[in-house]
């Protein structure tokens, strides 16, 4: 059985964002903000599993690529005018990124404000995540997320927007009709995230 992309369950959040976790351990941004591997690698699936739980998930826009060994991979999308946080999901989240980022989360704070301010207004789906497990990266398992999601985009003709937080990844996102519209660049020397739009079709 091949890569099959369907939508997330509440019972899927603990292994979609283990997988996250593994797929983002090695993310410039990530090593930015929780820079030693160790924590990194035991708090950064929580992290995701908090933006899922608190958030994206409420939005019907969360995906996951599977196959017969589970979850391959996993997207978090916002549908159009849905990306921001409310107050409440803020509050409820708090705690999980209290234990997930400790004496980093003023970087992860720095992150969010920083994304926030080149974040576009015009109504668009927002791709706040996506990631494979190391373990079946380049075997279509991203490709089908992507495919799935940026169909009903052109079915709704409407566009998308993504911030990509590794330079490596950017020639992937520019395949699938995403440009980029600028650079984020991260205080004190950090990584830089680049923010990438695609128009609708």
């Amino acid at each position: 059985m091949g890569v099959q992309v369907r939508p997330a369950t509440r019972t899927d959040v603990p292994a979609l964002s283990t997988t996250l976790g593994r797929a983002f351990f090695d993310d410039p941004v990530m090593c930015w903000m929780l820079p030693d591997a160790r924590v990194r690698r035991r708090r950064l699936h929580r992290l995701f599993e908090s933006l899922t739980r608190h958030h994206h998930l409420s939005r019907g826009g969360v995906e996951v690529a599977t196959a017969s060994d589970g979850i391959g991979a996993a997207a978090l999308w916002d549908p159009p005018g849905q990306w921001r946080q409310t107050r409440a999901e803020e509050w409820r989240a708090l705690p999980s990124l209290l234990w997930s980022f400790g004496a980093s989360l003023r970087r992860g704070s720095i992150v969010e404000e920083l994304m926030k301010a080149a974040h576009p207004e015009e109504p668009h789906w927002y791709l706040a995540v996506i990631g494979s497990d190391p373990d079946v990266r380049g075997t279509g398992f991203g490709q089908a997320l992507m495919r799935s999601r940026l169909d009903r985009c052109d079915d709704e003709h409407a566009p998308a927007y993504l911030e990509s937080s590794n330079p490596v990844n950017v020639p992937y996102y520019q395949r699938f009709g995403f440009e980029i519209t600028g650079e984020i660049p991260l205080p004190g020397g950090g990584p830089s995230l680049v923010p990438m739009w695609r128009r609708p079709r």
